[in-house]
C-alpha cells in the first residue's frame, strides 16, 4: 500500500554539499524502517532542524533519499507494544527522527513503540503538533527552572529570548499562565502584540541584549531565564541573573560561541546555566512533559501560535524558518 510524503533526494551525489530536492510522492508501505508500531499521521510540524534538513545545511540528513519531519501525531494502526493499542492517540519527538530515521512528513510511519507517547485527553493530535519538540523542550525548561527554585514569587521578571519562535511562544504563554511576569527578547517589533497576547508584560528588543561586552557582571534584573538564541546573548543574560537565578539553554540560533561570557556570575551570583536536551528524553519523562503541557499550556493560546500548511509548502517554510521568518508554530495536516 502507498501514501503520500515529502521525500528529499540528492541532486547530485558525488557532491554532499549540493542541497537535496524535495517533491511529494507516493512511497510503499514496505519500504518503512523496522519498528513495532505503524502510525497513521495526522499532523506534523516544522522546527528549526527540520529547516536544516530541508534545505540540506547542518549535515542532518546523511542519507538519501529520506523523508524528513522530527516530530509527528497520529493514531496507532497496528503494534507489538504491550503499552499501545490500536486506535490510541500518539505523539512522537525526538530520537533523531526526521534525522537518521524516516519521520513525519508522511502519511505513515513505522517506529519502536517505547518512542511513542500517549497524549492525554485535553490535547488532540493537532494540538500536540503546536506543540511539538519545541513545546516539550520550552515545558523541559521550565520544570528544570523550577527544580531549581524559581517560582512566581521571586523577584524579577523571567526572560524569554528568541520569544517569537517555537520554544519562545510556548515558554511565554505556559510562563505567563504559572503567575510569572515575563519578560519577551524579540527582534521583529510586528509581533508585540502577538507576544502581549500570549502573556509576556515587557518587550525588550534584541539589540538591546545581543551585543556582547566586557564587564564582568552587569545590575541584576532577570528571576530566571528561557534561552532559545545562545550566542553573545547568552554571555549577557548570564551577567545580569539575580543572585541564585538559573537560564535554561535550549537553543543555538545565534550561535554556540558565548562571546563575552564570564564565569563571574557563577562564582559570585551563584548562577546556573542549565542545559536543556530533549532528543533522548526517556518516555516517563515525555509523559511528564506532555502532563503538565496538558494542565499548565492555555490551548486558546496555542490556537494563536498555529500557522498551518501543507507537505507542499515545507521547502519554502523551510527556508524561512532558517531566517528567522516563521512566527509561533507551523502545523502540517497530513489527513487525507
Amino acid at each position: 500500500m502507498a501514501f503520500r510524503a515529502l521525500m528529499l533526494r540528492q541532486t547530485d551525489p558525488a557532491n554532499p554539499k549540493a542541497p537535496p530536492v524535495a517533491a511529494v510522492e507516493q512511497v510503499d508501505e514496505a519500504l518503512l524502517p523496522d519498528g513495532d508500531t505503524v502510525v497513521a499521521v495526522e499532523f506534523s510540524t516544522l522546527n528549526y532542524k527540520d529547516g536544516l534538513a530541508l534545505c540540506g545545511r547542518g549535515r542532518i540528513v546523511r542519507e538519501y533519499p529520506h523523508i524528513p519531519g522530527v516530530d509527528l501525531a497520529g493514531t496507532v494502526l497496528e503494534t507489538a507494544d504491550p503499552r499501545l493499542r490500536p486506535g490510541d492517540r500518539v505523539v512522537s519527538t525526538g530520537w533523531r527522527v526526521g534525522e537518521i530515521r524516516w519521520g513525519g512528513y508522511a502519511e505513515k510511519a513505522r517506529l519502536p513503540g517505547e518512542w511513542l507517547v500517549k497524549l492525554p485527553e485535553a490535547i488532540s493530535t493537532r494540538q500536540a503538533m503546536a506543540v511539538g519538540s519545541a513545546g516539550t523542550s520550552a515545558m523541559q525548561s521550565v520544570l528544570a527552572l523550577e527544580a531549581h527554585g524559581l517560582t512566581p514569587d521571586k523577584e524579577g521578571e523571567v526572560l524569554v529570548t528568541g520569544a517569537a519562535g517555537g520554544v519562545g511562544s510556548v515558554a511565554v504563554a505556559v510562563l505567563a499562565n504559572l503567575g510569572y511576569r515575563v519578560a519577551a527578547v524579540s527582534g521583529r517589533p510586528e509581533t508585540e502584540a502577538y507576544l502581549r497576547d500570549l502573556g509576556a508584560q515587557t518587550l525588550i528588543p534584541r539589540g538591546e541584549l545581543s551585543e556582547p561586552n566586557d564587564k564582568p557582571l552587569e545590575s541584576e534584573r532577570w528571576a530566571g531565564c528561557v534561552d532559545a538564541v545562545g550566542g553573545a546573548m547568552l554571555g549577557r543574560i548570564l551577567k545580569q541573573m539575580r543572585y541564585d537565578a538559573s537560564v535554561a539553554a535550549v537553543g543555538l540560533a545565534a550561535g554556540s560561541e558565548m562571546t563575552g561570557a564570564s564565569v563571574t556570575p557563577f562564582l559570585l551570583r551563584g548562577v546556573n546555566l542549565l542545559g536543556i536536551e530533549s532528543v533522548m528524553r526517556s518516555r516517563a519523562e515525555r509523559e511528564v512533559y506532555w502532563a503538565r503541557l496538558a494542565r499548565d499550556l492555555p490551548m486558546e493560546k496555542l490556537e494563536a501560535m498555529i500557522q498551518p500548511a501543507a507537505l507542499e509548502d515545507l521547502p519554502r517554510l523551510g527556508a524561512e524558518i532558517l531566517k528567522g521568518g516563521v512566527r509561533g508554530r507551523v502545523v502540517v495536516d497530513l489527513r487525507a
